[in-house]
């Protein structure tokens, strides 16, 4: 079976949803599974430094996807030729968009809800887009899978449709996340805090991190507990944030990790006094989950699908108001049993989540069906 995969998307969608599917996902596929071939597609090289299994086969090829217009044209035009050529028995559509005119078994991967629930995370062309060809996206692909039920639920109640082909697949997390021991984790804070216990934010690259609320709640927290306690931040806040944090009054006790490996983020969230997510929409909770896999206890807001993720084993916070961050802050950090019940709690919810169809058996259903 030849599995092509358009991979310029991951990298965009992983970003834009905290979703974790990205190229290194699909690799995994390739690597467990040697007998089937594929194919990679992307309109920029592809790291001459990373090495690809024999069954992977690069391709590049343009035009750069800058627009609506130059979107329709390469998936309805230049994708379907690109399909037959090198015979693909599967397309797979990371980013939400399948091609409507090509005959190739397509499954859709819907990594991203809010141009319905939050369209300001969107700019206004690509939330018409969405919004537009959307339900012509699901209803031509063979199978579609988002990543909790609360996007299915997003989705088919705003197209009335799809309500038994949307899947909710739960399998796209890293395994690298793990808890690590005592002396493993005195390791990591040395490397990365100087030695001192941290809260860790990650995925700070999403355009919905809300850091600056963040910062205020730890300013709160700092005046209030006298700790020596830091806060990371995982990824490029961007130049905005840069600026602005030259100015906080605690600055040398904030951390910026930018061009983290995802082996390095795993050991520092599993070195994390706490993680904390005050995202204002997500559909996955894929860094909750890794924070809950590594044992670490969790605070985040009651938005999106992160009830669903997290249940009982989070803190939860109006995000837009940083003293109500800065309370459950407070919290775990003071009250050792309510951190462990968290922590014995997500135990429990990480050891289930793979309840799910899992995405490779979708990319195989569609390319059988």
């Amino acid at each position: 079976m030849t599995i092509a995969v358009d991979t310029r998307f991951l990298a965009a969608a992983r970003i834009k949803a905290g979703s974790g599917f990205d190229r290194d996902s699909i690799l995994q596929f390739a690597i467990k599974n040697p007998n089937h071939h594929f194919l990679f597609i992307s309109d920029k090289p592809f790291d001459a430094q990373h090495r690809f299994p024999k069954n992977v086969t690069l391709l590049t090829t343009g035009p750069q996807v800058k627009n609506s217009l130059l979107m329709q044209y390469w998936f309805n035009y230049k994708l379907p030729a690109l399909l037959r050529k090198h015979k693909a028995d599967v397309f797979v559509a990371p980013d939400g968009i399948c091609s409507l005119r090509t005959k190739v078994p397509q499954c859709l991967i819907i990594p991203d809800t809010s141009f319905i629930s939050a369209p300001a995370y969107f700019s206004k062309p690509n939330a018409r887009f969405y919004k537009k060809n959307m339900r012509a996206f699901i209803n031509k692909a063979k199978t579609v899978a988002t990543f909790s039920e609360f996007s299915k639920a997003v989705l088919v109640d705003h197209y009335k449709t799809g309500i038994d082909k949307i899947e909710v697949t739960r399998d796209f997390f890293d395994e690298t996340f793990s808890p690590l021991n005592p002396d493993e984790k005195e390791i990591v804070k040395e490397t990365y805090a100087g030695g001192k216990e941290y809260f860790l934010c990650a995925g700070s690259n999403n355009p919905r991190s809300n850091l600056l609320n963040l910062l205020k709640a730890f300013s709160f927290f700092k005046r209030r507990q006298k700790s020596n306690m830091l806060l990371l931040i995982a990824g490029d806040p961007g130049e905005a944030f840069k600026n602005d944090l030259k100015t906080y009054k605690f600055r040398n006790e904030v951390k910026l990790l930018t061009d983290l490996t995802s082996a390095e983020l795993a050991k520092i969230t599993a070195a994390a006094y706490s993680v904390v997510h005050p995202v204002l929409y997500e559909d996955s909770g894929l860094i909750l989950l890794q924070a809950m896999r590594c044992q670490v206890p969790v605070i985040t807001g009651n938005i999106g699908a992160l009830p669903e993720v997290c249940g009982e084993a989070a803190l939860y916070a109006n995000v837009e108001n940083f003293e109500e961050i800065a309370q459950k802050m407070m919290l775990v950090f003071k009250d050792e049993d309510t951190a462990r019940k968290m922590i014995k709690t997500g135990i429990e919810k990480t050891a289930h989540f793979h309840s799910g169809r899992s995405l490779w058996s979708l990319i195989k259903k569609a390319a059988n069906g």
